[in-house]
């Protein structure tokens, strides 16, 4: 049998107070961040060896990933009919058959992981704008998302990662207003989101992406082994857990008043 009663406003008010405390601290998850970029092609391999060590483990329900900007090369410029072989080769001050041999290693890498690379494809491109288009995806809770959808359109898909009509239908894709993402990419929004991630990287010292933060207190550098990650989680969720310990409810249940004015 259930007995309700109405309780005076300002008391349900405080009632529903301290619920919300206590949900948003029952809530709370560990945060993981990771800075990359969208042209490394380890950071995307990084991810899916990432991903496959929080599939195994027991607490992933628990985790919050934030993207962070990171570019590997910010003045690169537009260099249409050119391919990423003797690009990398210039830079590098190799020649053509030894880019095409470092491009076919870390095809073989992906391979394993799942991933098709089509360097074939691929489009020099500058990344800045895909990094401002992330942090609009970040708003809307899709930044992982949107990492995925900028990842496989450069390296899979060879789409123009700099290019506005590809970044807006990318958008569009997680399900952002196409006309917000233009918006975005017509202006100079998030740049000042951007220049905070690439300046936190270089305070904490990072030097090459992909790189993992768990929990503010544990770094991972670079496309690790799921089984690495998989550590670097467990340990850093026993530092997590001992800071932030979920209440344990004893005695089983009994009646109890609920938010509304509910008794049972």
């Amino acid at each position: 049998m259930s007995i309700v009663f109405v309780a005076p406003a300002h008391a349900q008010q405080a009632s529903a107070q301290v619920l919300a405390k206590q949900q948003q601290a029952n809530t709370k998850k560990m945060k993981v961040d990771i800075w990359s970029d969208v042209m490394c092609p380890f950071c995307y391999i990084g991810k899916r060896k990432f991903e496959d060590a929080l599939a195994q483990f027991a607490n992933r329900d628990d985790i919050e990933i934030e993207w962070h900007s990171f570019q590997l090369d910010p003045d690169v410029t537009p260099q249409p009919g050119r391919d990423v072989y003797s690009y990398l080769a210039e830079r590098k001050g190799i020649s053509d058959a030894q880019s095409r041999q470092m491009h076919d290693n870390v095809v073989a890498m992906a391979k394993q992981v799942g991933l098709q690379y089509n360097f074939d494809k691929a489009v020099i491109a500058n990344s800045y704008d895909a990094h401002r288009i992330g942090h609009l995806a970040k708003k809307y809770g899709k930044g992982d998302a949107m990492e995925e959808q900028l990842f496989r359109g450069y390296f899979t898909e060879g789409k123009d990662i700099a290019n506005h009509d590809v970044l807006a239908a990318m958008a569009k894709a997680i399900g952002i207003d196409e006309a917000e993402a233009r918006q975005v990419l017509n202006s100079n929004m998030y740049a000042d989101a951007v220049a905070a991630d690439i300046q936190r990287a270089a305070q904490i010292g990072v030097r090459g992406v992909p790189f993992f933060v768990l929990n503010n207190k544990y770094a991972v550098s670079g496309a690790q082994q799921p089984e690495t990650f998989l550590q670097a989680l467990s340990q850093a969720w026993k530092e997590y857990e001992k800071d932030n310990p979920k209440l344990t409810i004893v005695g089983g249940n009994a009646t109890v008043c609920e938010p509304g004015g509910e008794c049972k």
